[in-house]
């Protein structure tokens, strides 16, 4: 869409009061490692990928799997503001007959390219993505979010040896690496560092950066498409419950929605 950095980070701040909302009138969902991927999908959506809210199954567009499925509200928070559907629904978050439900659902919520939650299996899907669109010589490509505290699965292991064996550069992965998980910090639960030399070890093309800095995001993607004959890693260094001062760093906002009161302090914060 050409955005501004400006207009991006404006449209980082709403995205962000999207989550605080839903999550706040759900009493449910997952708003930690929701807010830390913010920026990430912001550039994705506003600059970087070829999609079409009209037509959200049009066979040409870029793909992009949420392989963490729990941080489900910056997904919908973002395709909302994409234009996918409307920012109201939002409030329907996890309830009976909603489109929005606690994991992303292709069949219900449009824009959705992949159900994803059982964690480790999004990003074997996104490599089944890539490879058919080389197999049928498309030009799309695919994106991935992966968790940290996801990297613990060994299914995310043997998704990056194929990736790399299958060579493939139209696969562009994001990890959240911000540091904490559901039981504590990643590094106590199950460290899975160094990242990027295991990466490399698979035949990736890994970059380092903050995952909160535009300049730097679009930098990576920049580099990401100009790679040719392995996929492309990112290790996303960013904050959880990035942008809320009482959420940043607490591991107890992995899965906890905010109160009403909670809502209106960091909603106040996001303005």
């Amino acid at each position: 869409m050409g955005l501004t950095e400006e207009q991006l980070a404006a449209k980082a701040r709403q995205i962000r009061r999207n989550i605080i909302r839903m999550t706040a009138e759900a009493q449910s969902g997952h708003p930690g490692g929701s807010l830390s991927a913010v920026e990430i999908l912001t550039a994705l959506y506003f600059r970087e990928m070829r999609v079409d809210p009209g037509n959200p199954a049009w066979p040409e567009r870029d793909r992009f799997v949420l392989s963490k499925g729990h941080a489900a509200p910056v997904l919908f928070a973002t395709l909302s503001e994409r234009g996918f559907f409307p920012r109201e629904e939002l409030l329907t978050f996890r309830k009976i007959n909603s489109r929005l439900q606690g994991h992303p659902d292709m069949k219900k919520a449009p824009g959705v390219d992949m159900s994803t939650g059982s964690l480790g299996q999004g990003i074997s899907t996104a490599i089944g993505m890539a490879l058919a669109g080389k197999l049928d010589q498309k030009d799309y490509r695919v994106y991935v979010l992966l968790g940290d505290g996801e990297s613990q699965e060994g299914q995310v292991w043997e998704a990056a040896m194929a990736a790399g064996h299958y060579k493939l550069d139209n696969l562009t992965v994001f990890l959240d690496n911000n540091g904490l998980q559901i039981d504590g910090p990643c590094e106590t639960v199950m460290s899975v560092e160094p990242l990027g030399e295991k990466f490399r070890a698979f035949g990736w093309h890994v970059l380092e950066i903050d995952g909160h800095s535009f300049p730097q995001i679009f930098d990576a993607l920049a580099q990401a498409r100009q790679t040719k004959g392995r996929p492309t890693m990112i290790v996303a260094h960013t904050v959880k419950g990035k942008g809320v001062s009482f959420m940043e760093n607490q591991v107890g906002w992995h899965g906890t929605p905010p109160s009403r009161e909670q809502a209106e302090q960091a909603l106040a914060e996001l303005a």
